[in-house]
């Protein structure tokens, strides 16, 4: 006979423990641990199934047809040139970044070149969903709607229909009726996306499930939800700001960490081709503490501003602010700097903020962000048409960085006239460039070359 019984889940996770804990032994996160009824049944197999005979890899054929555009060059450069059948691709974000405009706007897309798509929302009533659309404009018949959170009609329907994209907006509303937890629980969202992958994988679909995510900015569950699908999407940026930027962070079909960055518009998402223009069309001429640093995201490189403030405090204990770069990295770099060249700055207020909204963790920014606090410190700009690439490392010394033909040739693109880069990393093809080269060994050495 089939019982109830009490277990205890990390929401942060998924590890299940009898009693509740304080603290997760698994990922170490306190406060985690939820209550849930599970149904444990005495179900015995009848008999043994049938033995599946393995195939050689060697007997495995592809086609050129695997993969869908979708119509969006930047969404096709994250997910790896289209959308896969059979994918299970999970889009994460804040509340009211774009993820179901986007989703939209991939769906009109399809079904204007006759791809039959399912739009499965538990959130939304089929007129809120075609008030949405009506803004987006040119949907077609093969556009199927689905209100509903039970996931065996979804099922249902998904078998009776049979299209060749699905889209379920959120994972977070969908419920099976065997699991005895309510919706968003973390048994349901588990069982969900392991009945989701068996659909996508068996009936060749290609799954796209939206995700609600924590303050933290995780997608809200089990971290066991982001190893079970295919591709882990998430959109970045502020609500109040005009550019989003979707990173790829999981893609087992492509490159992981490829960006891609949107304009919010009355009429959804538009693509931004020339990210780096983009990025720096507001830039300050000849302002100290600005410095122009290239990123490379996945196989993008990107150039971004560095803007820093140095200033005397008023406290006994300086503050220190980052936003858009690592903290403890931004602290690092001051103690290398202060040890290794000499300046003294333990004693000011500095801040530091990587301009268009955007989240950087490429050590090739160090050298920037070194040069935009001195520049700061000394209020003395640095040259506006200098781009400067470098690893920092905590004896002083200035290390190579990967890709530098890539980030050199972005800088010669964007009009750039001068750059500096790490000695390691020079090479004589380079004098060939319309760009003055200059190398650098040390901190020391970059701060006196350069100021």
């Amino acid at each position: 006979m089939a019982k109830t019984k009490q277990i205890f889940f990390c929401q942060e996770c998924g590890n299940e423990s009898t009693k509740w804990l304080g603290q997760c032994p698994a990922c170490k996160c306190w406060n985690t641990f939820v209550e849930e009824k599970i149904v444990v049944g005495a179900s015995k197999h009848l008999g043994k199934a049938e033995a599946v005979a393995p195939t050689s890899i060697l007997d495995v054929t592809t086609s050129e047809d695997t993969r869908i555009g979708t119509g969006i060059r930047e969404l096709d450069r994250v997910l790896g040139g289209g959308i896969v059948k059979g994918s299970l691709t999970l889009v994460g974000g804040d509340p009211g970044i774009g993820k179901s405009t986007l989703l939209l706007q991939v769906c009109r897309n399809l079904t204007v070149k006759e791809h039959k798509v399912l739009y499965a929302s538990g959130e939304e009533s089929l007129q809120q969903i075609k008030l949405r659309a009506e803004r987006l404009g040119g949907f077609t018949k093969d556009m199927l709607l689905l209100c509903e959170t039970n996931l065996d009609y979804v099922e249902g329907a998904i078998t009776k229909v049979k299209p060749e994209v699905v889209v379920i907006d959120s994972i977070q509303t969908m419920f099976i009726e065997e699991v005895g937890s309510g919706a968003g629980s973390v048994s349901q969202v588990r069982e969900v996306t392991s009945r989701l992958m068996r659909i996508a994988k068996q009936l060749e679909v290609a799954i796209f499930i939206v995700g609600h995510v924590t303050k933290e900015g995780t997608v809200a569950g089990p971290r066991t939800l982001e190893h079970m699908v295919d591709t882990v999407l998430y959109f970045e940026g502020e609500k109040s700001a005009m550019y989003r930027i979707l990173r790829g962070v999981k893609n087992r079909f492509g490159s992981t960490n490829e960006i891609g960055v949107f304009e919010m518009k009355e009429n959804g998402l538009h693509e931004v081709e020339n990210p780096s223009q983009v990025m720096l069309s507001d830039r300050p001429l000849d302002a100290a503490g600005s410095v122009v640093v290239c990123s490379l995201e996945g196989t993008r490189p990107i150039l971004t501003e560095i803007q820093a403030l140095v200033c005397q405090s008023n406290f006994n204990l300086p503050r220190r602010t980052s936003v858009g770069i690592d903290y403890n990295r931004v602290n690092l770099l001051m103690a290398v700097l202060e040890k290794r060249a000499g300046i003294l700055i333990a004693g000011n207020d500095a801040y530091v903020n990587l301009a268009g909204g955007m989240k950087l963790n490429d050590t090739a920014i160090d050298l920037g962000i070194v040069v935009a606090l001195v520049s700061s410190f000394k209020n003395v700009p640095v040259d506006s048409n200098t781009i400067i690439l470098g690893e920092v490392g905590l004896a002083g010394e200035v290390r190579g960085v990967a890709n530098i033909a890539q980030r050199v040739n972005e800088a010669v693109k964007i009009g750039f006239s001068k750059c500096y880069i790490p000695k390691s990393n020079y090479d004589k093809s380079m004098e060939k460039l319309p760009i003055e080269i200059i190398c650098v060994s040390t901190l020391s050495e970059a701060i006196e070359k350069i100021f």
